[in-house]
């Protein structure tokens, strides 16, 4: 199923805003992220406008597949060419990602699986979860779906670098939640998880979206 690159301006609300098949996508922004020394920092992004206020915002499949197509095309502006020898998606959602863009990015590289298990305040790895044989200091591409204020990240990021040690790794997330209810930030410090981001040390970070409390939820409820 091929998904456009952009909405179609035939479905402009009124009050212009982009419509995919029942999600409202707000205007594109661009962001300076963290990034790779001498690599363009400037990604665009479009923001998730939540008609029901305090409601998680149920993503349909073509909103999910142009935040897809808005992560490759900030992955080849990245300044250089990005070659991986893995992606790595975190729970069931990450994993779609994940093999999304192995397939259209990656040249169909290996697929990592990581499985997340809570309880209560804390994190661990389930043994369904799946790591590849890399060589030496590999290039990894993570991918989650949403990030807000739980650092599963960065758990997960210290897990990856215990298994591949001196592993270079790239995050790619679908959504950040930010800190104030305006969605088109300034400052990638205006997001709720940049601490957290900061803090894992990525090579280089990637976002399709920006979206408010209390977050968004993927087709099928992919977990």
């Amino acid at each position: 199923m091929a998904f456009p690159a952009r909405v179609p301006r035939s479905e402009l609300s009124p009050s212009g805003l982009l419509i995919a098949e029942g999600n409202i996508i707000g205007s594109d922004f661009s962001l300076a992220v963290p990034t790779v020394e001498y690599g363009n920092p400037a990604i665009r992004l479009f923001s998730l406008p939540n008609p029901q206020p305090g409601q998680l915002l149920n993503l349909t499949w073509a909103c999910f597949g142009l935040g897809l197509e808005r992560l490759i095309h900030q992955i080849k502006n990245l300044g250089r060419r990005l070659e991986a020898d893995a992606c790595f998606g975190i729970n069931e959602a990450g994993l779609v990602m994940a093999t999304f863009l192995a397939s259209a990015q990656f040249g169909r590289c290996p697929i990592g699986y990581l499985k997340c298990i809570k309880n209560r305040d804390e994190i661990a790895l389930d043994g369904a979860s799946v790591y590849p044989n890399l060589r030496e200091a590999p290039t990894i591409v993570l991918c989650d779906f949403e990030v807000k204020h739980a650092n599963v990240v960065g758990f997960i990021t210290q897990e990856i670098r215990q298994r591949y040690p001196e592993a270079e790794i790239y995050f790619v997330v679908f959504g950040a939640m930010t800190k104030d209810p305006g969605l088109e930030v300034a400052s990638f410090d205006d997001l709720t998880g940049a601490g957290i981001m900061r803090a894992a040390d990525f090579a280089a970070v990637f976002i399709a979206a920006t979206m408010s409390p209390p977050g968004i939820e993927p087709p099928l409820e992919l977990r």
